[in-house]
């Protein structure tokens, strides 16, 4: 493929034989020759094209909305002569990124980073990669797209804020399940003894009565799993606040992991990331708020009514824009479900308080670092 360059070349060895001929010049006859012969060349130079091998990363493949990430391409020179210099072209989120490679000897290895625009949350493909060569002057090009794909997820901001509020436990010890961990003091059932097992747990009448050494089961009594909702309906959410609204649920999600509970996070839109203690359900919501987007067909807090805990203590936060009065009810409609229901709404621009929400407490803030200013003061446990 011509270039830029190219192209000028060429006009102007085309003009100058036009103006040598007209005029009589045959000077400018020989300078188009030379224009020519200079194509010819560059023509002939891309005729022995390198023999590499190619390959991309990108690094970190998640990352925080405005934390750097780079893509990386490694080339190495697999023949038995130099290779010329590459250029490589990243497309990322439509923008279009250069990178330049320089000759490398034969079974040389060269890695060239270039910053990847982390400023927007979502979940972008990194790629098609182009790569070519060209002559030293820079007059054709030939290039080839490899069809690898990269994904590189921009994650929400997070503020640091106190966890869901839990309006108490239903039970005084907590409820208990197998999946509880040992070493608490709430008892769960009678099992057999396993070697290392604390004597003093043993229970001597189930022993006598099945002639084999039983010990009592304690555990550390389950947290209420905190759900927290976020609305993806585009009605309730002007200009950027939606952007707003994700923040508070990832703050939420990752505050209540923090803090040792289960979570649970849940999109009006039906998507849904299983309730988790460890660090990788945390991951999957959070990879989950990466790509959420508001739709106009999303049943927005309608959804509500369908909504039901996973277990009895569940506490829910609901998180939204400024819907109308009929849509924020629908929160007084789930209330008995849960053992305590909190409602953020984003969006406010003129300072108002919340529209109240029966059994329910309700934050109304203009941004999700004014939540983060305001929800410490109101998320007592």
């Amino acid at each position: 493929m011509i270039t830029r360059s190219g192209i000028a070349v060429a006009v102007v060895g085309v003009a100058f034989v036009a103006a040598g001929l007209t005029l009589h010049y045959p000077e400018l006859i020989v300078i188009a020759a030379a224009a020519f012969c200079a194509l010819l060349v560059a023509g002939g130079w891309l005729l022995f094209s390198p023999d590499v091998t190619i390959a991309r990363e990108v690094r970190p493949a998640r990352v925080v909305q405005g934390e750097p990430a780079f893509g990386y391409v490694t080339v190495t020179n697999v023949s038995r002569r130099r290779c010329p210099p590459i250029l490589a072209d990243e497309r990322v989120a439509g923008q279009s990124l250069s990178v330049a490679i320089p000759s490398l000897a034969p079974g040389g290895q060269a890695e060239r980073g270039y910053p990847i625009p982390t400023g927007r949350r979502g979940i972008f493909e990194v790629g098609p990669l182009t790569v070519g060569h060209s002559d030293p002057l820079r007059l054709v090009y030939v290039g080839q797209t490899r069809p690898e794909r990269s994904v590189l997820r921009v994650r929400p901001r997070v503020h640091v804020v106190p966890p869901l509020p839990t309006g108490g436990s239903p039970d005084l010890d907590g409820p208990t399940s197998n999946a509880a961990p040992q070493g608490g003091i709430a008892f769960h059932s009678l099992r057999e003894y396993a070697r290392g097992d604390d004597l003093r747990l043993v229970h001597w009448p189930s022993t006598a009565k099945t002639r084999t050494l039983m010990v009592r089961h304690n555990v550390v009594p389950n947290e209420p799993t905190m759900m927290v909702l976020l609305d993806t309906s585009a009605a309730p959410y002007t200009e950027d606040f939606f952007e707003d609204a994700v923040r508070v649920a990832a703050s939420l999600a990752v505050s209540g992991r923090t803090h040792g509970f289960p979570v649970e996070l849940v999109t009006s839109s039906g998507q849904r990331v299983a309730a988790g203690r460890g660090a990788e359900s945390v991951d999957a919501a959070l990879d989950l708020l990466a790509g959420v987007a508001p739709s106009p067909d999303d049943p927005g807090l309608a959804a509500l009514p369908g909504l039901a805990p996973r277990q009895p203590g569940s506490v829910l936060g609901v998180v939204t824009g400024q819907p109308p009065a009929e849509k924020l009810a629908a929160v007084s409609t789930v209330r008995q479900r849960f053992s305590m229901v909190s409602v953020v709404q984003v969006g406010e621009i003129y300072g108002r308080p919340g529209r109240p929400v029966g059994g329910a407490m309700v934050v109304n803030v203009r941004t999700s670092d004014e939540f983060a200013a305001v929800w410490a003061a109101r998320a007592h446990r």
